[in-house]
């Protein structure tokens, strides 16, 4: 038995968390390495990213802002917030979820291939969901749509039955409610 798992009989905290979804907005210097810096804090601690968006905020500064939502136990988070904020190139660390209600918004781009009444109900589906054509033959359409990501999944999910072909998302872009800046 000496290499059976030892275990206790006191609750371990971190387990006992469940696991809820953040949104991290993240300024940062627009330097080489920053981003992998950045990604590597999650993996290292086996947490997935679940969407990620960089760019350009502030041209003159050449700062950027990098948006994450994961999915993690409260003090998992916390703590790559912590090393986060610790890092050089890092200026601030926004958890957008505590800090109050943020506005998410996703773009799209949602290929449905089909004929006949496939077709007419993938197009009015579309209308309904306020999902532009923006490209379009007799065998298929391309629909772009901005959103909340669960109206984009929604969206996706109806399209499925109706011959979805391809889709391609941007992940999400977020900002926090109110005159508040990160």
């Amino acid at each position: 038995m000496a290499n059976a798992p030892t275990q206790s009989h006191y609750p371990d905290p971190i387990l006992d968390q469940p696991v809820v979804s953040r949104t991290l907005s993240i300024m940062v210097d627009n330097e080489p390495g920053v981003l992998a810096r950045v990604i590597g804090l999650f993996s290292g601690r086996g947490y997935n990213i679940d969407s990620l968006t960089v760019t350009e905020t502030e041209h003159e500064k050449h700062m950027s802002r990098i948006t994450i939502k994961t999915l993690g136990t409260p003090s998992v988070i916390q703590q790559i917030k912590h090393q986060l904020e610790r890092m050089v190139p890092i200026h601030t660390v926004t958890d957008l979820t505590l800090s109050g209600e943020s506005l998410e918004r996703e773009l799209a781009l949602i290929k449905v291939v089909g004929k006949g009444e496939h077709r007419i109900e993938a197009l009015r589906l579309a209308e309904i969901f306020r999902a532009e054509v923006i490209d379009a033959s007799t065998e298929h359409f391309v629909f772009q749509l901005t959103g909340r990501s669960v109206d984009v999944d929604r969206f996706i999910g109806i399209m499925t039955e109706l011959g979805l072909a391809e889709v391609s998302r941007t992940g999400i872009a977020a900002i926090g409610r109110g005159p508040q800046v990160v």
